[in-house]
């Protein structure tokens, strides 16, 4: 059973914007309602990086300096979604986009969500 669930990417042009979308789970362990959570990206050839979090209540969000004053990270809790309005993306934005919760550091993942990585949605940007 998926427990993260991302959805939205697509073919964008260079400046233009997308919306991702991340579903988890309320109700089975992990809950991750009860955790901070963020974006994460894998751009072709290189490891996963931090691209934005947000807290448990949907408040205080943390963004890359490669992102930042572009993208937009909000969290519904009335339907456990989490999103990452991207503006003006750039073709070195183009990655597999996940979603995880984060640890104190809002930076990284923690230990026990290592196992929880969902498929991601691929974003690409062209030129």
């Amino acid at each position: 059973q998926a427990l993260l669930i991302e959805s939205g990417g697509g073919l964008v042009q260079a400046g233009g914007s997308l919306r991702l979308s991340c579903v988890y789970t309320a109700y089975s362990e992990p809950i991750f309602r009860n955790y901070p959570m963020g974006w994460f990206r894998q751009r072709p050839g290189q490891e996963r990086e931090f691209v934005a979090a947000v807290t448990r209540g949907g408040g205080g969000p943390a963004y890359a300096d490669s992102v930042q004053g572009r993208f937009v990270i909000s969290r519904d809790l009335t339907i456990d979604t989490m999103y990452l309005q991207m503006h003006v993306v750039k073709p070195e934005d183009t990655a597999v986009y996940y979603c995880n919760a984060v640890d104190d550091s809002r930076r990284a993942v923690p230990q026990w969500a290592e196992d929880y990585w969902g498929q991601g949605t691929q974003v690409t940007v062209s030129s």
